[in-house]
This record gives structure tokens, sequence and C-alpha cells, in this order.
């Protein structure tokens, strides 16, 4: 199989390598054609071309034949301008297409085209965005977009704080720190030493940053108490009641409640305003993971799914998710005012000096654990500029739309179980039962067979590259498909080339 490399590329070829190209500054006798090449390259072959439902959603290639099709070393010498544009083309050509119509596989996907140019305006513009001084147009933009979330939300005027930060993992690890901070604040100071056994809850479906966050900030994982769910995979309050009298008897000391609008898995969201009511009955902070489901608040006619969301104290939502913004959007927003500044403030005098010309309230960066950050800001304020709240709520209602389509003709056809008869979110997960288990459902090895039809749909569908969808098991669930849409550009034909992918490539499997 020949490497995109050795296809001609636009332009002509390097006769000398220029030994002068190390400088890092853009030169246009130098670079010029090269920029001009290389996005050419992008546009024509990745965003258009690597998008287009007849292309392949990966070509799969085992790690040994990329090794040998790429040259992933660093060397000692440059290489021509040629060979970096053949190079970009190698590395798109083995790189999953995320954008494709057909990749439904993770809590993200597609290409934004308004996204994408606010990703490209970022990098071009290189910001860090600590203080005014350095970024003075995006510590706006950031505070800007932020109180539009929170009022979103549903907390008056905005009010309270927030951050863009890298990935809803770490969101939910502020939201740990903060909730520590606001009711030991000696903590900050004097470490895990100065207080009390701490203890936090959340759902046993919840994402795993909740534990893992635990263990990175000396909680420990043992001290995040997983709470039961139903069979709908929301959270059990009389559990979460249980959990926290148990602790408190075990001379633990409750808190946080880490509640979930749309879990990874299910889509299931919590039901808030209880757990709200139990936090408030035990001084705890509740803290709404809403990284994928958050996205709904946009829609009128899907919001009341994070119903009481309005009464944590802090928020995880993720634009990269459900709004489809590019890799990585994240922010943490938080109903109370000063803790995020107060809790992790280290007042460093050489960036945040008190002394400079301008109102220093505008050099946010402090209440950030970062110091460099990258502007995740822009392209998100570029998307919401282009399509306005209400394209944002026409996208959310879409997916759910093509979602309900999608549950509905499975329902009707041979071969498809459903584990939930009505989830709530756009995951929508079932078993594809190939003709050799059907009717076999009684039979003592259906389950051990059953569990392994995924992972060979899995492989085939990987190999032919024509679609990709994630499979897993969940407690004593069989290995089943979750197909999560996020992308407003499928349309119901589409939904119904998923299913007719699924009988072919998996009706004639034997287990």
């Amino acid at each position: 199989m020949p490497a995109d490399s050795d296809l001609i590329l636009p332009g002509g070829e390097d006769r000398e390598i220029d030994k002068s190209l190390f400088k890092s500054l853009p030169e246009r006798s130098k670079h010029e054609d090269f920029i001009r090449r290389a996005v050419d390259l992008l546009v024509e072959r990745v965003v258009f071309g690597r998008t287009s439902r007849t292309s392949k959603v990966v070509e799969w290639t085992a790690p040994d034949d990329i090794k040998v099709a790429i040259d992933l070393k660093p060397r000692e010498g440059p290489v021509s301008h040629d060979e970096l544009l053949g190079l970009m083309a190698d590395v798109a050509r083995y790189s999953v297409n995320t954008g494709h119509p057909y990749f439904v596989n993770q809590l993200f996907s597609s290409v934004d085209p308004y996204g994408l140019i606010g990703q490209w305006l970022t990098d071009a513009l290189n910001p860090s965005v600590y203080t005014y001084e350095v970024a003075p147009v995006f510590t706006l933009m950031e505070e800007e977009i932020l109180r539009e979330m929170r009022s979103i939300v549903g907390w008056p005027e905005g009010q309270g704080d927030g951050i863009f930060c890298p990935g809803g993992s770490i969101a939910n690890g502020y939201a740990i720190s903060c909730a520590r901070f606001y009711y030991y604040p000696e903590i900050k100071s004097k470490g895990v030493y100065a207080v009390p056994k701490l203890v936090l809850f959340t759902s046993e479906l919840a994402h795993y940053s909740t534990k893992k966050m635990a263990a990175f900030m000396g909680i420990g994982s043992d001290n995040c108490i997983l709470v039961k769910t139903d069979i709908y995979g929301k959270i059990n309050v009389d559990d979460l009641e249980i959990k926290i009298n148990g602790a408190i008897e075990d001379g633990a000391t409750p808190f946080l409640v880490t509640a979930t609008s749309g879990t990874t898995v299910y889509g299931a969201f919590d039901p808030l305003v209880p757990i709200s009511a139990v936090c408030k009955k035990y001084n705890l902070w509740l803290h709404v993971d809403a990284a994928w489901g958050g996205g709904a608040l946009m829609s009128k006619k899907h919001r009341h799914l994070l119903s009481g969301i309005e009464l944590a104290d802090s928020v995880t939502w993720n634009p990269h998710k459900l709004l489809a913004a590019p890799q990585q959007c994240s922010t943490f927003l938080i109903r109370h005012k000063n803790v995020l500044k107060e809790g992790h403030s280290s007042n460093a005098k050489y960036l945040f000096q008190k002394d400079k010309f301008y109102d220093t309230s505008y050099d946010t960066g402090d209440k950030h654990i970062q110091c460099g950050r990258r502007a995740d800001v822009l392209k998100f304020w570029f998307m919401w500029k282009a399509k306005g709240s209400e394209g944002f709520e026409k996208h959310i209602d879409t997916l759910f739309n093509n979602a309900k389509y999608f549950l509905e003709h499975i329902r009707q056809r041979d071969g498809f179980e459903l584990v939930l008869e009505n989830p709530e979110c756009t995951n929508i997960m079932f078993w594809y039962v190939p003709t050799c288990l059907r009717g076999r459902e009684n039979e003592p090895d259906y389950k051990e067979r059953l569990n392994k039809v995924a992972p060979k749909i899995k492989e085939r569908m990987i190999k032919e590259g024509s679609m990709m969808v994630t499979y897993q098991p969940q407690g004593d669930l069989a290995n089943f498909f979750r197909i999560v849409f996020q992308n407003s550009a499928l349309d119901h034909k589409d939904m119904v080339y998923f299913a007719n992918e699924f009988e072919r490539l998996g009706k004639d499997i034997v287990v």
C-alpha cells in the first residue's frame, strides 16, 4: 500500500533544503508557498475529502505497518517542505476520521466548520490566557461566555464564576478542590493533615474521573463512595442518604456529592431536585457533572432533563461533547463568586503584579491551577456567533430526533435487542443478535456466546472502515453496542444505514 507521501503534491519539488528554516518566524519568501499548500491539503484532503460519507471512517493499519508508513522518529537534520507535506498526508491517512458522519464511537464527533476556523485562529494567534496584558480579547471573551453559560444553567444574572479547563475530568477535579476549600479553607496552606477524613459520593455509573481525582488530590479513591443506581442508570437517592449516614457513623466527614446529567454509557440524568434536598439536609456541596448532557440546556424541549441544575454549587459542561465544538472545550461553572480565586491563587509577582497601569481584576489566570492556558473559548464563541443560540437549539433537537428515529427503527427490526427501552439522551444501547443465536436465549451458554458478538462486529467494521461504534459490558450485561449521536448533519437515512450495517456485518457471525 503506497503512502500518501508517495503521491504528487501541489507545488514544485524543493531543490535544496534551506538551513535557515530553524528560525521561529514566518517569512513570506520562505514560508508562504509551504503554508498555502499545507492549508490546501488540510481543506481538500482532511476537511472535505475525509468527512464525506463515501470515504472511510478509518483505514485500519497495524502498529508495525504504521511505523513503516510514517517516519515517526526525530532526525538530526531537517526535511524538505515537500517531505513535510507528505508527512501531513500520511498522518491524516492513518488517523481516524473523527469528523466522518459515521464516527459515532465516543462522546465527541464531527468537524464543525466555524469551530474549526476558530481553532485555527486560536493557533495562529498562539495566546496564553492568564493576564489581560497578553490576552485582552480572550480574557473578556471568556468572562462573557462563562457568564452566559451560568445564566443558562439558571443562576440569576449569570452570578458566580467559571473557567475553561482542559477536559471534564479536570473540571470535576476543580469541583472537589473548591468544595473542600469552601468548607476547610485551611487545606490550602496546611494540607490534608489539617482536615478531617473527608468522603464524597457519586453514582456507580458516574464518570471515573471523580474517583481518579479523589485519589489525585489526596482524599483517596476508597473515600469516593459509589451510590447504587436504578435500572435506568439514575442515582438511587435513598441509597445516597444511607451511604452518607453510614460514613458519618464510621467517623468520616461527608462534604460533596457529584451527580451526573448524562452518564457516559446510559446517558442517564440523575434526579437533581431530591439530591439537592439531601445535600442541603447534610450541608454538602452539590456538583453536577453535565459534561455530556449539558448541551440539552440549549433546547427548550429538552432542558427539563436537567431540572434542578440551578440548585447546584458547581457544574461541569463540555461544549465539545453534545454541542460539537472542537476538542477540547470544557468549562467549570461555580455559583460562589470568589472560591476559585481564593482556593487556587498564589499571587506570583512576576505575572500578577498589582501595580499595573490597568484594572488587574481582569488578570483572571491566578484562579486556575494552570499557568499557560489555551484560549479554548474562541472556537466556541465563534460557533455561537455563527449559529446563535437558536442554531444550537436546532442542533440539539436534531440530535434527539435522530436518536428517537434510530431507536424506533431498530425496535422494529429482527436481530436488535434494546438494553434500555426508553433512554433519555442520545445514547442508544443494544445488542445485535446474529442468526446463530436467535431463539436460543434460554440456553445456558447464551450470554457467554452473545458476549463475543460485539467484538467480532467491531473488528469487521473497523477493518472495512464503514463506521465506528463502541461497545462495552455493564455490570452483569454482556457486551452491547452504544451508539451516540452528536452530529446534527446526520439524517434519518443515516439511521437506517447504521442499522443496515450492523445487520450486514453481524448477521452471519458464528459464535
